[in-house]
């Protein structure tokens, strides 16, 4: 996306479904965040079967700790992640999340797509 500097990456991804992997990202703000939105769609084999929406920023509450950031700021996230499912159906899955400020502008947003076809 022209509109952002964004880093994603998933260290040994053939292990996801059974074992904790590390995930790392980064992003360069273009917008600053004193409120910030998050809107998450599951999207199984093109039908949206899930969407949740959230506020992870605003005044006097911050559950992230970003919260606050300025224009020109770096964000960086490492750790691990563990899903903890044994199986995961055959299929296409999209995850799509927009997360905006408080003037309804973009300030990341991504789509992840597993397509799964092994037989467990």
């Amino acid at each position: 996306d022209p509109q952002q500097d964004f880093a994603f990456s998933i260290d040994h991804c053939s292990d996801i479904t059974t074992h904790t992997f590390n995930i790392r990202a980064a992003i360069v703000l273009r917008h600053s965040i004193k409120e910030l939105y998050i809107k998450v769609d599951l999207i199984v084999n093109g039908k949206t079967i899930f969407t949740y929406s959230d506020t992870l920023c605003e005044p006097g509450v911050s559950k992230l700790i970003f919260c606050g950031k300025k224009k020109g700021e770096h964000l960086y996230y490492e750790g691990p992640v563990t899903l903890g499912i044994k199986e995961i159906p055959q299929g296409d899955y999209t995850v799509s999340a927009k997360l905006t400020n408080e003037d309804h502008v973009t300030v990341a947003c991504a789509d992840f797509t597993v397509k799964n076809y092994l037989d467990y």
